[in-house]
């Protein structure tokens, strides 16, 4: 196996084990707080904070600015000296400032619950909700330093050729937190048995093992990085300076970059406001409301066949995007992202199915809440519509990064993110239990036009998307999805799908409609002949080596 399959394989492999336990531990964390409960809510904004500062104040400029300064430093030095001061002065920085950055935001943790809770909409959170997400706050502002001290060590490794541990630090950040959240479940019980989910009365110590246990998950994440950092020789030791070092450059190179990262984090901003504001104004022990927790949930559902596939092909067929690019070959290019549209298009769709037709079993089986889970559906569903323009979208921008053009794909945000910001605002027009279906569905909207936009300009760049195959492709997907809906929602209503009471309903469910949506779509994808499919079926055992013919359209003129 070559350096370069292996570094792969280590890498997916890190990937897929994050992604199981992350479900894992987003079931245990419901059984704490469930999904449209009021401390939940409280939670989920202390614990999606963080990340959404990072991303804007830290990661950006980590990732478009001093990521990019330290892999060529590393890269023209041979001799290590001058490319490990450098190393070394970046960090130091790097270190300091978002130190004293992460004080301040913990400083300030009753004025970030106000502006995230939804204070500049005018539906602050109040009384013990508030006073519960401040606790939860101060305990969980502090990864925003660890968040940006494992992006920012992870690179350099990455740098050096060890892609490994960056993939698989995430595990042991999940490993913690369900550590942390099996001694609260132990110690205290979940909310189903009159734990401290279920209301908003939370003592100092409960606040403090919940999101205490998180915290240190993600600083377990990034300090581990110093181990293979250790074994490559790289000893970080503080030193101070920044002149000389190109910063100022780098900076403006990555202007777009660093745009398109704030602009997509207005997005966040605006709906974790608009569904604190239901929390907000719901009932007193209502549990049917959806709010931010029930939001984060869907999302984690809706989000997990695109990084599974769609990230996973892309960044696949990104390099030899990027090398057919840079040497003019175009009609490799477009090859390449006619490849990719069908072939992400190919699970998607099934995906699609599987989310308007199960989305009650699928929730249930991760938050183990029946009645929550029904109300969250819709949400699920109203994203989920826009699944498989997100991962095009996805796609399409990676295009224009090919190209270096940063900027097109900061005008593709703007129109996705423009209209998401309106109908989500439009929203509030609704009554309190459709605003996040609202929300889900500007999403969905946002989502699409900005694919199609962005294939318009692909193919004014490129002169082609070899649109006829994509269209042709994506009209038997769809054949094929519609019959397994069908299929789907007659297994589901013979079992009661909606109507599931656990865990073990949901996975029979899941089981039965699920499995016989994915034999029916498999069938109706080779009974259409999608070509796509044939490089699978011709692994399957006992497959004559000649069934491939099966799916040729016969001879295509040249695009």
């Amino acid at each position: 196996m070559s350096s370069l399959a292996r570094s792969s394989s280590i890498m997916a492999a890190g990937t897929a084990v994050s992604r199981v336990l992350g479900l894992v531990r987003a079931a245990a964390l419901a059984s704490v707080i469930g999904l449209a409960l009021a401390s939940g809510n409280a939670f989920a904004l202390a614990n999606s904070v963080p990340n959404s500062i990072y991303v804007v104040v830290a990661g950006g400029v980590l990732n478009a600015v001093l990521v990019p300064q330290v892999v060529r430093a590393i890269a023209r030095d041979t001799s290590g000296r001058q490319g490990a001061d450098y190393v070394d002065r970046l960090v130091t920085v790097a270190v300091l400032v978002l130190g004293g950055f992460t004080v301040a935001a913990v400083l300030a943790a009753p004025a970030i619950v106000w502006l995230f809770g939804g204070g500049l909409l005018g539906t602050p959170l109040t009384g013990a909700q508030r006073t519960l997400a401040v606790g939860f706050a101060y305990w969980c502002l502090p990864q925003i330093f660890f968040y940006a001290l494992y992006t920012l060590l992870g690179q350099i490794l990455n740098a050096r050729g060890s892609f490994g541990p960056y993939m698989w630090a995430p595990v042991v950040n999940n490993v913690v937190a369900l550590a942390g959240l099996g001694v609260f479940l132990a110690l205290y019980g979940g909310w189903a048995d009159g734990g401290p989910g279920a209301g908003l009365e939370w003592s100092g110590a409960q606040v403090a093992l919940l999101a205490g246990s998180a915290t240190a998950g993600v600083a377990l994440q990034s300090l581990v990085l110093l181990i293979p950092l250790r074994r490559l020789g790289i000893r970080l030791r503080p030193r101070f300076g920044l002149r000389g070092m190109g910063l100022r450059t780098a900076g403006r190179v990555a202007t777009w970059t660093l745009g398109g990262v704030v602009l997509g984090q207005v997005g966040f901003f605006v709906v974790t406001s608009i569904a604190s504001g239901i929390s907000e104004q719901a009932p007193e022990g209502d549990t049917t409301t959806p709010g931010l927790n029930a939001w984060n949930y869907a999302y984690l559902v809706f989000a997990l066949p695109h990084s599974l596939v769609a990230v996973s092909v892309v960044t696949a067929l990104f390099t030899s995007l990027s090398a057919s690019a840079a040497a003019g070959r175009t009609r490799e290019v477009v090859s390449s992202v006619s490849l990719g549209l069908r072939t992400v298009g190919i699970f998607n769709v099934l995906a699609l199915a599987g989310i308007v037709v199960l989305p009650v079993p699928l929730i249930v089986l991760i938050s183990g809440a029946p009645d929550q889970s029904r109300a969250v559906a819709p949400v699920l569903v109203a994203m989920g519509v826009g699944l498989v323009a997100f991962s095009a979208l996805y796609l399409i921008q990676r295009v224009f990064y090919s190209y270096e053009d940063a900027r097109t794909p900061f005008l593709l945000n703007s129109v996705s993110v423009g209209l998401w910001l309106t109908g989500s605002l439009l929203s509030l027009l609704l009554p309190l239990d459709d605003r996040l279906v609202g929300v889900g569905v500007a999403m969905s909207v946002g989502v699409s036009v900005a694919a199609v936009l962005g294939l318009v300009l692909v193919r004014r760049r490129l002169g082609s998307i070899d649109g006829t195959a994509v269209l042709r492709t994506h009209v038997r997907l769809v054949l094929a999805g519609g019959l397994a809906a069908i299929v789907g929602t007659l297994l589901s209503l013979a079992l009661r799908g909606d109507g599931v009471t656990g865990r073990v309903d949901a996975l029979v469910v899941l089981l039965v409609a699920g499995g016989g949506m994915t034999l029916v779509y498999a069938g109706a994808l080779v009974a259409l002949r999608v070509q796509e499919v044939a490089p699978l079926v011709a692994r399957i055992p006992g497959v004559p080596a000649g069934v491939s013919r099966w799916f040729d359209p016969g001879p295509r003129e040249e695009r």
